[in-house]
């Protein structure tokens, strides 16, 4: 029998000395004001690189000249001379989506020459170096919401163990903070948690504490904690729940925030790891391969304005707390409300109020999952759109760093993008067609000597074609290009020559997925301006495959109207066809490439010929083995699933510890009534069995009543007479 249980057989909280939090230690959080001045904060960045001005002047700079050029050729294209609206319209959407692309290409020109200069040792950070002393301890915070808690408490222990080896577990502090929903997953969840203190034999720094009410989702979870617990902590990292880190990697992200006072957020590059289908793999070969590049570029002219992405990064919880209070947007949902894409908001808040946000790609040890298929890749879009299309009524804000608003402008544009780039074929077509079928005047009115002709210059706008792509495809090269120079990685990725033919395979199959990915997008950015929510559920981690039928049902719309479209360019010409085939020929496979993607038995036949390989995979490191090892185990461990009210019947033990990290009685003139608990109570407490009043209680009411003392008891009472 393991110690905590042994604890608990013997007595009361007190006697045994068991307990599920650590005392509070409260850190005041307020509110922020947008239109407001922002509270103090550092008064100069010390941290800040030098030649900052002259990197954002080669970047954005480059930027606008190739935006520039690029918008002189289309005009000669197009003839604007005297335009219609059509072409107008289309000259226009070109300058903003060009101008998209030129900024990412710039951004990743100067990422490939930084990774050609070798290591950057940003705020002193070098993986090479000694491990470094900590002199203060630091929270590993864990938000959960339905999630399967073997994963989670697998990634965690491996965490646990890679600290302790380096013997330094006693610096940090574990929380587990749960918003899950489902009464039958809490109480699996408070089982898991028992156990892995038991598994780990650390009873006295890992906590778990679940909100009854899980207001202003994830941001307001981790608020909650900083309300409560934040005071004794100077830092913290969050996590998420398929996140996995390295103990050496925490360790000197602490002694990075120990050694700058300045720094209030400090952004790790995570990899994306545990791929079993071939869209997972695909993306964590594109991740793995074109993303230090990327990285590298954005971390080298954001400088100290820097970007949080939610998860992996070290943050000072003085900074969080002073300046990241989140505000209720004005107006309905889905624009108002509470803010959904907090992570991103929370960094411009904290740089608004002096604190410097760096980002360190060149910092390993970092690792997460990416959703199984197209079909949850867009069922979560679909929740981070809405929150990134809310940034609009953030961008006013008073006191923003304009590189904090121009991050907030990418989340926006990377959603917005995708009907500007759907327009943009419709509207083409469309000129293309009133060019066909459109008896043109070519005698203007009143007295002219000569005809006024129409003017298209088709190589003019193939070289334009040409070079959009190219700006689309070379930092692609370039990403492969400085794979040749990191050994490791190069053997990781299966030598140069697989890693080139792996990044073919990516490339085309990506180019045949993304314009049902604009489809997609462009329809889900319409709903939400329509006001529809997302809402908010627990994500896909597993296998992403799903029956035809269903696969049919999501994207027939998809292929019907890509050969629509594939007709209508026909009848403009067979060229014009031909030039938009991998648009047609993308939405009219969209069911098979769906299909086809989401399975693990095609993403592991590209393995076996090796190909979309990362060194991840092919030598996994010691804290990622271990998590994946645990996991393994503990799912097969697992016992089938069972109700909340019965498991905690069949195990007295359980209820012990359930009893005792029940939140406090409600106090009847501070809080707020609950329905749920009412309603439920009421139900309960009519009832003569157990089986009668379980399919009466709705989800939230369940969770409500097995989170009462009262309402507790009176289930296992049920529960009792039944077995009895």
């Amino acid at each position: 029998m393991g110690p905590v249980k042994e604890q608990i057989r013997r007595g009361g909280p007190a006697e045994a000395g068991w307990h599920a939090l650590p005392p509070e230690a409260p850190l005041a959080m307020p509110v922020q004001d947008l239109h407001g001045p922002a509270p103090g904060g550092p008064a100069s960045r010390p941290s800040t690189p030098r030649f900052m001005a002259l990197r954002r002047f080669l970047v954005v700079g480059g930027a606008v000249a190739l935006t520039a050029l690029g918008g002189h050729e289309m005009y000669l294209v197009l003839d604007l001379s005297r335009p219609t609206v059509l072409q107008i319209l289309l000259f226009l959407l070109f300058l903003v989506l060009f101008a998209w692309v030129a900024l990412s290409f710039t951004s990743a020109l100067a990422g490939f020459f930084r990774i050609l200069a070798g290591e950057e040792r940003r705020l002193g950070i070098s993986a090479r170096g000694p491990l470094p002393e900590l002199q203060t301890r630091t929270a590993l915070l864990m938000p959960v919401y339905n999630e399967a808690p073997e994963r989670v408490m697998a990634g965690l222990q491996a965490i646990h163990e890679s600290l302790a080896a380096l013997g330094v577990g006693a610096k940090f502090d574990v929380f587990i903070l749960s918003d899950t929903t489902d009464a039958d997953a809490w109480v699996t969840e408070e089982a898991a948690f028992l156990a892995l203190r038991e598994r780990t034999g650390d009873h006295e720094r890992i906590f778990y504490r679940r909100r009854p009410r899980n207001t202003e989702r994830k941001s307001g979870n981790i608020a909650d904690w900083v309300r409560r617990f934040g005071g004794a902590y100077p830092q913290m990292l969050i996590l998420d729940a398929d996140s996995v880190m390295d103990g050496e990697t925490l360790v000197r992200l602490v002694a990075a925030m120990e050694r700058h006072e300045d720094v209030g957020l400090i952004q790790t590059l995570p990899v994306i790891v545990n791929g079993r289908s071939l869209f997972a793999r695909m993306q964590q070969f594109a991740g793995r391969v074109y993303g230090p590049l990327i990285a590298e570029g954005i971390a080298w002219w954001h400088g100290p304005e820097g970007n949080y992405w939610g998860h992996n990064a070290m943050i000072r919880c003085r900074a969080f707390a002073e300046q990241a209070g989140l505000p209720q947007l004005r107006g309905r949902k889905p624009f108002g409300g509470h803010i959904l894409s907090h992570d991103f908001v929370e960094a411009a808040l904290m740089r608004r109020g002096g604190w410097a946000i760096h980002m360190v790609p060149a910092l390993r040890g970092s690792y997460e999952e990416s959703p199984p298929s197209l079909t949850d890749l867009s069922i979560r879009d679909r929740r981070w759109a809405q929150g990134n299309l809310q940034h609009m009524a953030v961008l006013p804000a008073r006191g923003l760093h304009w590189i904090s608003r121009l991050h907030l402008l990418t989340g926006i544009g990377s959603y917005i993008t995708a009907p500007l780039w759907f327009l943009f074929l419709v509207v083409g077509l469309l000129t293309s067609l009133q060019a066909r079928f459109i008896r043109p005047e070519y005698f203007p009115a009143g007295p002219s000597l000569f005809p006024d002709w129409p003017v298209v210059d088709p190589v003019r706008a193939m070289w334009v074609f040409v070079g959009t792509m190219s700006l689309l495809l070379v930092p692609k090269l370039l990403a492969w290009i400085a794979l040749l120079f990191r050994p490791a990685d190069r053997s990781g990725c299966g030598g140069a020559i697989r890693a080139c033919l792996s990044m073919l395979v990516e490339t085309v199959i990506a180019g045949l997925m993304a314009p049902i990915t604009m489809l997609t997008q462009s329809v889900d950015v319409v709903s939400i301006l329509l006001g529809r929510d997302s809402g908010w559920n627990a994500q896909q981690r597993e296998d992403g495959s799903l029956a035809f039928r269903e696969v049919l049902r999501l994207y027939w719309r998809h292929t019907i109207f890509g050969c629509v479209f594939g007709g209508a360019a026909w009848l403009v010409s067979p060229f014009l066809a031909l030039w938009m085939l991998p648009v047609i020929l993308g939405l009219a496979l969209a069911v098979p490439l769906a299909a086809w993607t989401g399975r693990r038995s095609a993403g592991d036949a590209l393995r076996r010929l090796g190909l979309l390989l990362i060194p991840e995979e092919r030598r996994p490191p010691v804290v990622l083995d271990r998590a994946n090892a645990l996991h393994r185990e503990l799912r097969a461990q697992a016992p089938a699933p069972m109700e909340a009210v019965q498991q905690l019947a069949n195990d007295p033990v359980l209820a012990q510890a359930h009893r005792r990290m029940l939140p406090p009685a409600r106090r009847p003139r501070i809080d707020p009534i609950d329905p749920a608990l009412l309603l439920g109570m009421a139900r309960v407490e009519e009832a003569d069995r157990l089986e009668d009043v379980l399919p009466a209680l709705s989800r939230a009411e369940k969770a409500a009543v097995l989170g009462n003392a009262q309402g507790l008891d009176r289930l296992l009472a049920l529960a009792r007479r039944r077995d009895g």
